[in-house]
Parts: C-alpha cells; structure tokens; sequence
C-alpha cells in the first residue's frame, strides 16, 4: 500500500513539473529547489518499503513510521491536487482573456487583475504547504537511517514477455460479447464534447482477456468500415518511445523506417495521419510515467475528430498516466465459458475424457490454465 502511494506521488511530481513547462505556466514561483529535494527524499524512502512492510509485522516502532509515512503522501497528493487544478485555471483564464481583450478591454482587465490578486494567494498558499510537507519528510528520512532499512533493488533481469500481434480466430473465443459492444459503442459514438485525443483503456489482471476484447474490437467489420486506418502496437515493458513510434510509422506506410531521431519518425507519422479518422490499439502497457507519453500524444492528435486510442494494461494508474477518457474493466468469465476455454485448450480432440482418467484430467487441467494465463 505504502509503494503504491510513494509511486503515485512521485508519478504526480514528475508530471506536474513537466505540465509547467508544457503550458509555460509558473504558478509556484520560488519552489523548484523544493519539488526537487521532495522528489529525492521519496525515491530514497521508496528504495526501502520492501524492508520496511516487511519488519512493520512485528517492530511497532517501524509500524508507526509507515503511518506517517502514508500520511505524508495522502497530504501531498491533496496539495499535487490542488496545484494541477490551480495551472488549469490560470490557462483557462489566459485563454479567456485573450479571446475577449479585443470586445470589453476594460473590464476584462479588471476581471483579470482580481484572478491574479487571488492565484497569488493561491501561490503562497501551495508554496507553504509544500514547504511543510518537505519539513515533515526530512523526520521520516531521519528515522528511516535510524532504522537501518535495507535496500532492495529491483531485478535487472527482464521479464519475458509475448509480443502480441492482431490476429485473431473469433470462433474460439466465447463470453466476450457484452464487452466488446460496450467498447465499440465507446470508440463508434462521437459527440461535440469529445477532446481532440480520445484515449481509451481496458484494464484487468493478467490473462484476464484484455488482449483478446482488443482483438476482437480491432477485427470487427463494423470498426474497419468507420476507421480509415487501424494501427496495432504491442508496446510491453520496458517502454520504447522510438520504438513505438517505428512501430506505428511501419503499420501506416508498411515499411520498415530507417530513422533514428524521434523528432522525425512523428513527422513522419503526423503527415500519415493528418485528416484520417484513425484507430490506434496499444496493448500490453507498464509505463506510469505520464511525461513520457506527453510528445506521443501531441503527435496524435493530428487526427481527424472521432479518432481513438485504445490501451490494454493491467494498471489504473498505467491509464490515468496517459490520459484516459474512460476505463473499462474487464470482468471474469462465467464458469461455463471458462470451462469451455480450458477444454479447448486440454483436450484437443474436442471431447472431455473419462473423469475415472482423474490424474491426466487434472494434468491438462494445470497445463491448459498456464498456458492460458499467459496470453
């Protein structure tokens, strides 16, 4: 509990920082230097949670340094909060007062000098509190050394993962008709309210059947008549940003592009699809970090209205980091759709055998259930 709050604050500090220079607003003058030691102190205190969880069992001590600690971050991602609502206003009343300088000079300047009397206010306000927070952590990290956590590092040895690929035989797939329909009414209906970036996600632990509901979506006759271009990219982990992008720039001219630079394979890619009315299937996604998606997603945007994005992850936060719209869930399958898999995958000539076969039942039984789990 306590790691994925400490990654959700460091997520949200990293973000918001980067949405400052994004939209070239400075609400917080004069805290740089303290976002950045915040930063540093929660990537230490993080690097030992593991300890920590584990010596809270038993060390009351330990236990209450966890409390605070989850104080701590619950505080600091209600002041991240109130920081990312407070650069929102501040654009919109940028956008405001430019748009109507021109029709009521006078009282738009009055409008816009009480705004600034108050986001002033505003600034101090976050500045304190986040200056607090900084004083509250530097007791936390003090008695972190007093405890002599132990740092465990995370292993450098990547996990294997399938490279996923479209392709898909719908007559072997069964007990997914309800959620393909709610998801293809999400990427089907279009109103003047939808943002220019519509971004879509399918969530669920894994071997669930995110994968397979994409596939089932992208493949669909309905979906391939409203989209001019459909694009499959199976991004996984560790996140590839050049990599990604070739990915997509090979499905739309499908040639394998011999760049290097970032900046001119999204060109390229910006020219494919300027004006089309685009589908773009990520699944398979782990990055949290939502300022790696930020130069993608700009790049996208180039689409024509009722384009979309859709996200297979096994992660809330993964969607959130991206900027999903809406979020669907994926729910389990019944016990007759399940045993239905499971027999398609045990018993290859289609037929259950003999239960007085129990020990070869239950051996095919675990072997059809792994193999499952790890599509």
């Amino acid at each position: 509990m306590a790691d994925v709050l400490v990654s959700k604050v460091l997520e949200e500090l990293t973000s918001i920082v980067a949405r400052e220079i994004e939209q070239e607003v400075r609400l917080v003058v004069g805290v740089k230097k303290e976002v950045q030691m915040l930063t540093t102190k929660f990537q230490l205190i993080k690097a030992v949670l593991v300890d920590a969880e584990n010596r809270q069992v038993k060390d009351d001590a330990v236990k209450l340094w966890m409390r605070e600690l989850k104080n701590i971050s619950y505080d600091m991602d209600d002041v991240l909060d109130e920081w990312t609502t407070a650069i929102q206003k501040s654009q919109i009343m940028g956008d405001e007062r430019v748009s109507a300088e021109n029709k009521r000079k006078v009282r738009c300047l009055i409008c816009f000098s009480c705004f600034r009397c108050r986001e002033v206010g505003v600034r101090r306000d976050i500045a304190v509190k986040i200056k607090d927070l900084n004083a509250r952590l530097d007791i936390i990290v003090d008695q972190q050394r007093a405890f002599n956590f132990v740092s465990f590092q995370k292993e450098t040895k990547q996990v294997e993962r399938f490279t996923t690929t479209s392709f898909i035989d719908v007559a072997e797939v069964k007990g997914r008709d309800q959620e393909q329909k709610a998801i293809m009414k999400k990427l089907l209906t279009e109103s003047s309210q939808t943002p220019s970036l519509h971004i879509i996600s399918i969530v669920g632990m894994g071997g669930i059947g995110k994968t397979t509901l994409a596939k089932l979506v992208y493949n669909d006759d309905e979906v391939k008549t409203h989209f001019e271009t459909r694009i499959w990219v199976c991004v996984s982990d560790p996140f590839d940003e050049i990599k990604i992008a070739k990915a997509i720039l090979e499905s739309l001219t499908n040639e394998a592009p011999n760049l290097h630079e970032l900046q001119t394979i999204l060109q390229n890619i910006r020219k494919s699809l300027e004006g089309k009315k685009f589908l773009l299937i990520l699944d398979d996604v782990w990055e949290e970090n939502s300022a790696k998606w930020v130069q993608l997603k700009d790049c996208l945007k180039c689409g024509s209205p009722g384009s979309r994005i859709l996200v297979t992850t096994r992660k809330e936060i993964v969607a959130s980091a991206i900027g999903c719209i809406d979020i669907h869930k994926i729910g389990q399958l019944s016990a007759e759709d399940s045993w239905f898999l499971f027999s398609q995958i045990a018993f290859l000539d289609g037929a259950v055998e003999s239960v007085s076969h129990s020990n070869t039942l239950v051996g095919k039984l675990q072997a059809g259930a792994k193999d499952c789990l790890l599509q």
